[in-house]
């Protein structure tokens, strides 16, 4: 089934959805970011990942400091229409620490 962003829900998360971007070709779970309505109409408008930075209050684009920019090339939005998965194809790694994924971190066995 084909969604439009207008099927989007956007209302759950202070006008944000998470997105989960993956690896096209290899499905490894790059990053966890997150998009609003504009975000989302920049990356199916260019074919870039773009989000909305909680922390910067801005829209910014993949790699547009680093470099590492991720060509989307596919969308999935699931069933409640209030998350996305971007699979994409990396020019370089997702974490802003240099390393590949950022989930490169793992909790510590506190027993």
């Amino acid at each position: 089934m084909e969604k439009t962003i207008d099927d989007i829900d956007f209302s759950k998360g202070d006008g944000l959805v998470p997105v989960i971007v993956q690896d096209v070709n290899t499905k490894e779970v790059l990053t966890l970011a997150y998009s609003n309505k504009e975000s989302l109409e920049l990356t199916k408008k260019t074919g870039n990942s773009w989000f909305w930075s909680r922390s910067r209050k801005k829209l910014w684009m993949k790699g547009e400091d680093s470099g590492n920019t991720q060509k989307v090339k596919e969308i999935l939005v699931d069933c409640d229409s209030d998350a996305i998965i971007y699979l994409v194809e990396p020019s370089g790694p997702a974490c802003h620490t240099g390393e590949r994924v950022c989930f490169h971190n793992h909790l510590a066995n506190e027993n």
